[in-house]
């Protein structure tokens, strides 16, 4: 893989850097843009594209790029004292840098991330990708054996709250972490109906729903309405 990098400039002046990532086994050209700590778009390419087919390919896109980025709530930082809900939990994060690991309060109100102040955040959200895995692996094992999927990986998309791929690969973003239960698990499902149905049919949605219960709609709706809201941290 070879990686190439420039700077998208939107109508309000803002420097986005660009980088483009030429990869083998690809056929399009795929765009995704990041919201979080470090504003960036990653683009990936076929190995024999030109990065200039690339570039014109993002300034096609322009208007959901400006739209997506605009519409990215400003990042807050996280400091000892605040409340943070997660994984269905409401739990305030506090700091000691005498610890040099991390720990709930026996009440489960309360989480102290040891170690330095300048590592405070990174802790955290370390922390919390991996209750996110461990809740995503036990959801994923209340559905059929035959739709577990062969690997889970987490990333930090804006585009696409999961993915699933024809190898058995299940792909989702952590920031789902920070969404309410309920709307979490339904993209759990989603992903893992897919294992099933490799597209969006009438079958596929009887799957979702089979697997999720009642309430498919509702959570597409929060998703829709509020996901920009879960890259606000971190």
């Amino acid at each position: 893989m070879s990686v190439s990098e420039y700077v998208f400039t939107a109508s309000d002046g803002e420097e986005i850097p660009v980088r483009i990532a030429a990869r083998r086994g690809i056929r399009n050209i795929t765009l995704r843009p990041k919201i979080g700590r470090d504003r960036e778009i990653q683009i990936s390419k076929p190995w024999l594209v030109r990065d200039m087919a690339a570039l014109e390919f993002l300034e096609a896109k322009r208007k959901w790029i400006e739209r997506i980025f605009a519409r990215a709530p400003q990042r807050e930082t996280v400091k000892p004292g605040m409340c943070l809900e997660y994984l269905g939990r409401r739990v305030t994060v506090m700091h000691d840098a005498s610890r040099y690991s991390n720990s709930y309060s026996n009440d489960g109100m309360h989480l102290i991330i040891g170690g330095a102040p300048d590592m405070f955040e990174r802790r955290l959200g370390e922390l919390i990708k991996k209750e996110f895995l461990a809740e995503v692996k036990r959801i994923i094992r209340s559905a059929p054996r035959d739709l577990w999927p062969r690997k889970i990986s987490l990333r930090d998309t804006t585009s696409r709250w999961g993915s699933c791929s024809s190898t058995g690969t299940i792909c989702f973003s952590w920031r789902l972490a920070f969404a309410p239960y309920d709307v979490m698990r339904y993209v759990i499902m989603h992903e893992l109906a897919h294992r099933r149905h490799m597209d969006h049919s009438p079958e596929f949605w009887a799957t979702v729903s089979e697997l999720y219960g009642f309430g498919v709609e509702r959570a597409k709706r929060w998703l829709n309405a509020h996901g920009a809201e879960l890259h606000k941290y971190l």
